[in-house]
């Protein structure tokens, strides 16, 4: 089993940024893939970015390319989403998601590919 852990939400200005965390602890040692996904009021979840266990590959939705970046530390078990010039529209919360993959380069982007998920942390963008 792993654990993942968000952290790093919060309420900021349109045009401010922010930088989540994502902690992995428990089961680690094997190869997986990470990725964002978000949840809005009224709306259904949705993936944001998405890394590989390498590092070497990302994926983003449109919505977020040019002003999100996704990264990972292996040796910290930890994910990181910086998020740059924040509108209304990012206001959600935030879950990171892990699944075992067997080839590190493997990128995931849909949410039902994921086997582990955080409990979310908010991000609210105020006008």
């Amino acid at each position: 089993q792993v654990q993942l852990v968000e952290s790093g939400g919060g309420l900021v200005q349109a045009g401010g940024s922010l930088r989540l965390s994502c902690a992995a602890s428990g089961r680690t040692s094997g190869t997986y893939a990470m990725g964002w996904f978000r949840r809005a009021p009224g709306k259904e979840r949705e993936f944001v970015a998405a890394i590989s266990w390498s590092a070497t590959n990302t994926y983003y939705s449109d919505s977020v390319k040019g002003r999100f970046t996704i990264s990972r530390d292996n040796g910290k078990n930890t994910m990181y989403l910086q998020m740059n010039r924040l509108n209304p529209d990012d206001t959600a919360v935030y879950y990171c998601a892990a699944v075992s993959v067997s080839v590190p380069i493997v990128v995931a982007t849909m949410s039902g590919q994921y086997d582990y998920w955080g409990q979310g942390t908010q991000v609210t963008v105020s006008s």
